[in-house]
Parts: structure tokens; sequence; C-alpha cells
């Protein structure tokens, strides 16, 4: 641990900081970047966070921090109404280098940003009570409000194609191609390959004509699982965080992806598919808190796409957990060789109960919208 500490340490070095760094620890549970906690003697200042950004995911670290600059500079002046302290507690601070730039690159490549840390604040992996779906709903909705007048081709497209279907698709092909023995050939693989093949046809079609050629394209999240939103003591809302993913796409996206985790009884790696189920009364609280924010700027084609996000963004995801494992893990974090058949497997459990509540979420849906 010592030569961690020590390497963080140099590396923070380089970011103008305050007060002395004391103490280094790992912090947080994500998939992508490693992250530090870094705190000051005595409390002299906010405690910092220091993220080694995943390069691998993010090769254009220059244009992934230059959204995300753009869009935290956004949030922070629809703030400007409130105090320093608050701004900050309410958006991400971006903490430049000593020269003046927004990332620092070490001798080996890698890419470091540092950011303030927001105090007092807590993240929930599993959402277990209609409040907070619908604190949840209500912080995403006037996220993408927030944001509705922001011009989304100043936004770099880092990830392209990140929620297409087709490159979803031809990735999982591609994989298999690259490795047509090994995990390809495992019988709960072939089962989940047979089931994504015979469901194919009608995403690619809910896809293309019920969301994008109907909806105009917006500054989304990406990636808007609950434990990306900070709440503070009390339990509300404070801040969206992890803006890795944030750019130009469609309103359905954000919303199928908050739904596939929070609507989910169990976390997204449960082994015990008898214990994933959907918890509805979570799943009228989102929409309503969404809608309550989003409602006043989505047009209608928009409101009745979101039925459809809510079963893309589980098959998109079982496709992207599915061709990770077959390509023996580049991109997600593992716990275990076959966590990610298990993430793959679990998200497929939940694509069937959804398909099986077709009816009753569409009826909420629309009984949101006239609300």
């Amino acid at each position: 641990m010592k030569n961690e500490t020590d390497l963080i340490l140099s590396i923070a070095a380089h970011f103008q900081t305050e007060g002395v760094i004391s103490h280094v620890k790992r912090f947080g549970s994500g998939h992508i970047n490693d992250t530090f906690r870094l705190d000051t003697a005595e409390g002299q200042t906010p405690p910092y966070l220091l993220q080694r950004i995943n390069r691998y995911i993010f090769p254009n670290v220059q244009r992934l921090m230059e959204n995300m600059k753009l869009v935290c500079d956004h949030l922070q002046r629809k703030l400007k109404h409130l105090s320093k302290d608050e701004v900050q507690r309410q958006t991400l601070t971006i903490i430049p280098t000593t020269s003046g730039k927004l990332y620092y690159e070490d001798k080996s490549g890698d890419c470091w940003r540092m950011l303030l840390l927001i105090e007092d604040t807590y993240s929930v992996d599993v959402v277990s009570v209609p409040n907070q779906a619908y604190a949840a709903g209500r912080a995403f909705g006037d996220f993408q409000h927030q944001l509705a007048d922001l011009d989304a081709k100043k936004v770099h497209v880092l990830l392209p194609r990140f929620h297409d279907i087709d490159y979803r698709l031809e990735n999982l092909s591609n994989a298999l191609v690259a490795h047509p023995s090994g995990r390809t050939s495992e019988p709960e693989v072939q089962k989940l390959l047979h089931a994504m093949e015979s469901r194919k046809e009608g995403m690619r079609r809910d896809f293309n004509k019920r969301i994008v050629t109907v909806s105009p394209m917006r500054i989304i999240h990406n990636d808007t699982k609950f434990n990306n939103l900070l709440l503070g003591q009390d339990g509300q809302p404070q801040c969206v965080i992890d803006l890795d993913t944030v750019m130009p796409g469609y309103v359905a996206f954000d919303f199928g992806d908050a739904i596939r985790t929070i609507i989910n009884s169990g976390p997204e790696d449960n082994p015990d598919l008898e214990n994933i189920t959907l918890n509805m009364p979570l799943f009228e609280a989102y929409t309503n808190g969404y809608l309550q924010e989003a409602g006043s700027f989505l047009k209608t084609a928009e409101v009745e796409s979101l039925l459809y996000g809510v079963y893309l963004l589980p098959y998109m995801q079982i496709l992207r957990f599915l061709t990770d494992y077959i390509e023996y893990d580049p991109y997600y974090k593992i716990q275990y060789p076959s966590h990610n058949l298990v993430r793959a497997q679990a998200q497929f459990k939940l694509l069937t109960e959804l398909e099986a509540q077709r009816p009753v979420l569409q009826s909420i849906l629309q009984q949101a919208a006239i609300s």
C-alpha cells in the first residue's frame, strides 16, 4: 500500500490543491476508473477525489474533460443565484493542474483528474423505497432539463454509437468470430445467444422507428444508475455524478437505463435469478418524478419513446456483458472469472420480467404523462 500511496501523493502534487494531503484511500465501487480519496491534515480543506481515467475506454481524455467542463460550467451558471458552497454541493468541481490543464498525464501515459469531494453525501446501489426512486427520477429529469438549452453539437461524441443497437450486435458478432471456441461454446452462453437472436429484429425496429426517427438529439447522461446520484444526509438528491459518458443522445436511453437498475429487486450481478423481480412501485415512482421535471420540455413522441427504452437498454446491456465475457473481460472490472456472464444472465432475467409486465408499464407511463 505504501507504494500506491506514494504514487498518489506524487500525482496529487501536480494539481492546484490547498492544504497538506495527509491520507489516501481507495474510494467507491465503479466498474471503469480507479478513484482515491485524499484528505488534508486536520481537515484544512474539503477532501479531494483523484481518478485515474481508463484510457482503454476513453482514449481521448482531452475531449472527455472538455465535455465535463462544458457541462459543469453550464450547470453552475444555472445555480449562480446560490452561494459558492451550495453550488459545489450540487455540481462537480474540477480541480485544474498546476499548469492550468484539466488533467495530468504521468510518465507511464496514465491520465488523472481531480475533483472536489462532496462531503456528507452517499450513494446507494439498490433502490429500496419509492421515495428514493421518485427522487432519482426528479434528479435525472432535472439534469436533462438543465442541459436542454445547451447545444448538443458542442459536446464531443466520446464513444461513437454508445447506445446503438446495431453497433452492440456487431461487437458481439465480431467477438464470436474472434473467439469461436472457449467461452463461446459454454451452454449458458449459447442459451443467451439464442435469446438475443430471437429478439434482435423487434429490438432493432423499436430502436429505429420508435426512438431515433421521432426524437430530437439532446445532451443526456448515458449511465443513469442510481449510484450515479449523490444523496444528502436527508436522503434527497444532491448531485448527479460520473459525467464521463455525457454525450448527445435520446432521452429514452437515460430513462431505460435508470429503470433497468432501479426497478430490479436485486443487484445487477445477482447470481440467484429467482431474486430478480420487478418492484413496480419503484417504476411508478421514478416515472412520476422524472416526468415532473422533464415533462415540461419533452415532446409527445419522446414521452411515448420512454417505454421502448425500458426494453432496449437491458437488451443492449446483455449484449455488452456477453461480449465482454466472450472476449475475456477487457471492458468491465470483474471480481471472479464468470462475473460478466452472471451479469448478462441477471439482465436477461430482468428483461423477461419486464416483457411479462409490458401492459402494466405502459399504463403507468401513460397515466404519469397526463398527470
